[in-house]
């Protein structure tokens, strides 16, 4: 059925269409935050790194947590190509981050600790600290499976917040 002239156009999508637009035609810096899997192909490592570093080139600053994967993959990128743009911030105290993780964020300049979510979770904890990023990003890339839990809520949640997000399936 088609629409006629008179009947009113769905305002919340025409608003979220434009948001949308105007967040993709913005030409200057935005903060990008981005998340993903622990459990990434080395492959899917490097074009993440590239294009945070792209990224980051560009101006833009850079949200992430400190996990292994595509966070670590994030992390390398912003910080060849500038690290005063990276923030990561992390669930948990850096004590509680496995070792290889804590070599690679004993390097980062502006790096958040969340130790009062020492005593929870990993999941829990990550939670938090995904809406912590995304309260603080204007634009969210996610990089997840289908039963990735986890980032899929933070994905809606960024939705919901009526922020940009990008969502890729490793499977």
């Amino acid at each position: 059925m088609s629409q006629s002239i008179d009947t009113p156009i769905d305002a919340p999508k025409v608003d979220d269409f434009l948001q949308e637009l105007a967040a993709i035609q913005q030409s200057g810096s935005k903060r990008i935050a981005i998340l993903g899997s622990r459990h990434v192909p080395i492959t899917h490592q490097r074009l993440i790194e590239m294009m945070s570093y792209a990224l980051v080139l560009g101006g833009n600053r850079l949200l992430t947590s400190g996990a292994t994967g595509t966070n670590s993959a994030a992390i390398r990128g912003a910080m060849k190509a500038d690290p005063n743009l990276l923030t990561v911030i992390l669930p948990q105290s850096l004590d509680r981050q496995p070792r290889e993780s804590r070599e690679q964020l004993e390097q980062v300049m502006h790096l958040v600790e969340n130790s009062a979510n020492d005593s929870l979770s990993l999941a829990e904890a990550s939670a938090i600290c995904n809406q912590e990023i995304i309260s603080r990003c204007q634009q969210l890339i996610c990089f997840a499976f289908h039963d990735s839990h986890t980032l899929l809520t933070t994905c809606k949640d960024a939705e919901d917040q009526r922020k940009l997000v990008t969502l890729f399936y490793f499977d």
